[in-house]
């Protein structure tokens, strides 16, 4: 009896019929792919991509070297040297993300209490050469300014969680 339904099957060709109606199905809705450079997906607001450091309003950087995202980095992508200022304050004099290193995992983020190391929303920054990939606080400092909009709207939409 298996043998029979089995070459009636083959005799019909009801797995061809059935794939051809799939594609035919298919081929008439919108395409789901998007043409990459020209148009963007949406970003999930939990998106994690570039670093940067903040400064606040007034341009001095928010960084009060506790050196808690360096603690806490699991892949030890960060190194932090710092110094006192005449004034009684700490800042960093040396702030390096080795981004070769880095997981994105977020925990940097979290760690800060004063939001200044966050993570951007840039995903497209390939480079050629590992050395590009060795961000400084120069650098960090430049992606914070570029963003600093977008940064400040994504940490009012995280601050109920914190």
């Amino acid at each position: 009896m298996n043998a029979i339904i089995q070459s009636t099957k083959a005799l019909l060709l009801k797995e061809l019929l059935s794939g051809m109606f799939l594609t035919f199905k298919y081929m008439f809705k919108k395409p789901v792919t998007i043409n990459y450079p020209y148009e963007k997906s949406p970003l999930s607001p939990r998106f994690r991509g570039e670093h940067a450091l903040r400064r606040y309003p007034n341009g001095e950087e928010r960084c009060i070297a506790c050196k808690l995202c360096e603690a806490v980095c699991p892949a030890l992508a960060i190194t932090i040297e710092a110094e006192s200022r005449a004034d009684g304050s700490r800042r960093t004099t040396r702030y390096d993300i080795d981004m070769t290193k880095c997981i994105y995992c977020g925990l940097c983020q979290e760690a800060c209490p004063v939001d200044a190391i966050v993570e951007g929303p840039n995903l497209e920054f390939a480079t050629e050469t590992r050395e590009e990939l060795m961000y400084n606080k120069e650098k960090l400092l430049a992606n914070g300014e570029r963003w600093e909009p977008e940064l400040a709207a994504k940490i009012q939409l995280d601050a109920p969680y914190r």
